[in-house]
C-alpha cells in the first residue's frame, strides 16, 4: 500500500483525471478516510475507482465545502474552465505532490530533495537517487519520474535515521503545490519552454522560483548558475551557484555515463545535494562511477562496425539537444556526429545548437519539422531529409565511418509519429538492431 495519512480523514476532495497519478491519489485518499469524488472522460477509468470514490464531474457538481480539486499536471490551468469554477467555489486546485506535502508530518522521519529545471531533471534525479541509495539510505524516486509518489510505501528509516524522497518536479507540478518544504531544493537551468501555459517567459521563471519560496529559511538550495534567470534566483536566495566548471574533466573521465558538459553540470549539482544531505565524498565519488544512464537520455544502445549509436530521444527541445551535440567534438578536424532530429517543433529555430554545428558531420531530418530543419541546416552541414526514423538510421549507417556517432537527439516532441519519447527511442533502438553487423553494446 502507498501513502496513508490521518491528515486526510474526514476531508473531501474531487479528483479530475484518472491516469496513474490520479488512481494513486484516489487510493491514498480513500484509504486515509477521505470522501473522494472522481472523474475521467474515459468510462473504463471511472470503473477502475468503483468502490473507492463517488463518480462526479467537478465541472458539474457543487464544489462548495471541498478541501481541494486534485488535477493532473497535464491540465492547462490557464485555459481549462476548472480553474475558474474552483476559484468561484473558494476551493484550491492542487496536485498529488501537494497531497504528499500535506501528509509529510504523519510519515516516518525523512528528507525531501526536489529537482526542477527545463532540461536534465530526469538524469539528475536518477543520479541523486543512485548516490543516496549507494550511501545506504532508504530512498525512492517520484514526481515526474518513476511511480507516483503516493503509490509508493512510506520509507522506513534504517541506521541513518531518515529516508530520502527524491522528486523530479516539472513547472506544472510546482504550480499545483502550495506547501512542499524541500530539505534540499534544486534548480538546474531555465530556458524558454512550455510558454503556452504561462504569461510569457517571466511567468515560467516565476513557476520555477516558487520551489524555493516554499522552503524554510534553514533548508538548503542548490542552483546551477549557467543562465541568467537561474543566477538571479540564486542571488535572491543568497546562495553560491554551482557550475559545470566545478568538475575536474580528468575526474569526469572515470564516470562513464556522465560524459559531456551537461553531465558535468548534473554531477556538480548531485555532489552538492549529496553533501547537503550529509553524505561523504567517500560514498559520492564511487557512486558517480557506477551510475548507469537513463533510457532515452544519452543512452548508448549499440556499437556496430565501430560506430556508436546513442538514444537521446528525451531531448525534446533545442536547449536539451545542444549538450548532446557538444559531447563529441571533432577528431583531427573531422566532425563525427550523424544527427537525427525532428518531430513536432517547439520553435522555428535551433539557436541553442548552433555553437555545436561544427561537431556534426551529417544531419538527417524526420517528422513534421523535418523539411523546415533541413532548410535551416543546409547552409551549415550535409543534410538528408529522411522523413522517417528508420530511414534516417539506415542512411546514417551507410555514411558513418569507424569512430563516428549516430545520435538521435530530436530537439522536438514526438507526437507526430510516436506515442511519446520512449516509443521514439525504442523505435530507434529497433532500427539499429535491424542493421545487423558487428555489435559490441
Amino acid at each position: 500500500m502507498g501513502v496513508v495519512s490521518s491528515i486526510f480523514a474526514g476531508r473531501t476532495y474531487a479528483v479530475l483525471g484518472l491516469a496513474r497519478s490520479g488512481l494513486a491519489t484516489v487510493a491514498t485518499l480513500a484509504a486515509s478516510g477521505a470522501r473522494v469524488v472522481a472523474w475521467d472522460s474515459q468510462e473504463a477509468a471511472r470503473e477502475a475507482v468503483a468502490g473507492l470514490a463517488e463518480i462526479g464531474d467537478p465541472m458539474e457538481i457543487d464544489l462548495a465545502g471541498f478541501d481541494g480539486v486534485v488535477v493532473s499536471p497535464g491540465v492547462p490551468l490557464n485555459r481549462h474552465p476548472i480553474a475558474q469554477r474552483a476559484a468561484l467555489a473558494g476551493v484550491p486546485i492542487i496536485g498529488d505532490i501537494e497531497l504528499f506535502a500535506l501528509a509529510r508530518p504523519t510519515l516516518p522521519p525523512h528528507k525531501v530533495v526536489g529537482i526542477t529545471g527545463t532540461n536534465g531533471k530526469s538524469t539528475t534525479t536518477a543520479l541523486i537517487h543512485h548516490i543516496v541509495s549507494q550511501a545506504g539510505y532508504p530512498t525512492v524516486m517520484g514526481g515526474n519520474i518513476g511511480l507516483p509518489i503516493l503509490s509508493q510505501p512510506p520509507l522506513e528509516p534504517n541506521l541513518h535515521g531518515v529516508g530520502v524522497y527524491v522528486l523530479e518536479l516539472s513547472s506544472y507540478q510546482i504550480d499545483l503545490t502550495k506547501s512542499l518544504d524541500c530539505d534540499v531544493a534544486v534548480l538546474l537551468n531555465i530556458t524558454p519552454d512550455h510558454l503556452d501555459r504561462y504569461d510569457g517567459f517571466e511567468g515560467y521563471v516565476a513557476s520555477k522560483a516558487r520551489l524555493f519560496a516554499m522552503q524554510s529559511a534553514a533548508h538548503a538550495a542548490v542552483i546551477a548558475g549557467e543562465d541568467d534567470p537561474s543566477r538571479a534566483i540564486a542571488a535572491a536566495r543568497g546562495v553560491a551557484a554551482v557550475t559545470s566548471g566545478d568538475i575536474d574533466p580528468v575526474a569526469q573521465l572515470a564516470w562513464p555515463a556522465l560524459q559531456g558538459p551537461h553531465n558535468a553540470q548534473n554531477a556538480a549539482v548531485a555532489i552538492a545535494v549529496a553533501r547537503a544531505l550529509g553524505i561523504s565524498d567517500d560514498d559520492i565519488f564511487p557512486a558517480l562511477a557506477s551510475y548507469a544512464s537513463l533510457p532515452h537520455r544519452m543512452q548508448a544502445v549499440a556499437t556496430r562496425d565501430d560506430v556508436l549509436y546513442v538514444n537521446d530521444s528525451k531531448a525534446t527541445n533545442a536547449a536539451s539537444t545542444a549538450p548532446a551535440l557538444a559531447a563529441w567534438p571533432p577528431v583531427d578536424g573531422r566532425p563525427r556526429i550523424h544527427w537525427i532530429l525532428g518531430g513536432v517543433a517547439k520553435s522555428d529555430n535551433l539557436d541553442e545548437c548552433t555553437a555545436h554545428f561544427s561537431n556534426v558531420a551529417h544531419a538527417y531530418t524526420i517528422g513534421e519539422a523535418g523539411h523546415m530543419f533541413a532548410d535551416l541546416l543546409r547552409p551549415h552541414m550535409a543534410v538528408d531529409d529522411s522523413e522517417m526514423l528508420s530511414a534516417a538510421v539506415r542512411r546514417a549507417a551507410r555514411i558513418a565511418q569507424p569512430g563516428d556517432i549516430v545520435l538521435l537527439s530530436p530537439a522536438c516532441a514526438s507526437f507526430d509519429q510516436f506515442r511519446d519519447f520512449e516509443a521514439r527511442g525504442d523505435a530507434f533502438a529497433a532500427a539499429v538492431e535491424a542493421l545487423g553487423g558487428d555489435d559490441r553494446a
